[in-house]
């Protein structure tokens, strides 16, 4: 028995329950067939024009990206527009595309736990705004706070992950201090200055995220740590990549089924130079 569409969405939602997603977020199948069949997956954070050629060129019958192709909605699909032909080219090519946004940022296993895990936290992190009517040690939330093994000044700590994340031309920024003592570390992929009360209410000494702007991280910064390290939204994200296809396909093997999964590195953070 092959592999369906409807199979390898059942193996995401059980991994990543839609009930953790955001009352704004969208979630699940956009193109393709529930019953076609699959036996290559690949995974990206976004859905471009680059992403979709390189998913063709794979010979993927599915795409799953973390970020959905129509956030806000649409009213047209045409080839007028270039999400428009991104659908036409993945159903002319035979690939569905299915995306796990914040229920994969929330979930035990998801976005969160990678971005902690590559930061150095260890297996006590904890959400840093848990689900609603979960407790924080459930592992069902967004982000992660938790200890270092061994205090860091925010330079080494923001030289290190900058390290271990995927290059981009925006790098990694700090905000504080570069001597500063860090012992405990909150963490959050993609935009995270929504979630500096959070921060700061956990008593961490600094907070890895990204997409922080001016006026919001002048103003935390004011009244002190934690301190800011901001990456980029893909790099924060791409972490949980090899995670999920890991997933599949250890979850199609315990169904007796060959799954081949692939996992874009093609950089799709907006900013290609830096001068």
């Amino acid at each position: 028995m092959t592999l369906r569409v409807a199979d390898v969405i059942d193996i995401l939602e059980a991994a990543y329950p839609p009930a953790l997603a955001q009352g704004w977020d969208v979630n699940g199948l956009s193109v393709g067939d529930p019953g076609a069949e699959v036996t290559r997956i690949h995974l990206s954070v976004d859905i471009t024009p680059a992403v979709v050629a390189e998913a063709l060129e794979t010979g993927a019958q599915m795409l799953v990206t973390h970020h959905p192709i129509f956030l806000r909605g649409t009213n047209a699909v045409s080839r007028l527009t270039a999400k428009g032909r991104m659908v036409h080219d993945l159903i002319r090519g035979g690939c569905a595309l299915y995306n796990a946004h914040t229920n994969a940022d929330s979930a035990r296993d998801g976005v969160a736990q990678a971005l902690a895990e590559l930061a150095g936290l260890g297996p006590d992190a904890v959400p840093l705004e848990p689900a609603a009517g979960e407790a924080g040690a459930a592992g069902l939330g967004i982000g992660r706070v938790g200890a270092l093994a061994q205090p860091v000044s925010l330079g080494e700590l923001a030289a290190r992950i900058a390290g271990a994340l995927p290059h981009t031309e925006f790098g990694v920024l700090v905000g504080g201090p570069v001597d500063a003592q860090i012992r405990t570390l909150a963490v959050s992929g993609g935009s995270g200055d929504s979630l500096f009360g959070a921060a700061r209410a956990s008593g961490a000494d600094a907070f890895l995220t990204a997409d922080l702007r001016h006026h919001p991280a002048q103003d935390h910064l004011a009244d002190g740590k934690p301190w800011l390290i901001n990456a980029t939204h893909w790099a924060t994200e791409w972490v949980w990549l090899p995670k999920a296809a890991a997933l599949l396909q250890a979850r199609a093997a315990e169904r007796g089924e060959e799954l081949t999964c692939t996992v874009s590195v093609l950089p799709t953070d907006p900013w290609t130079a830096r001068f």
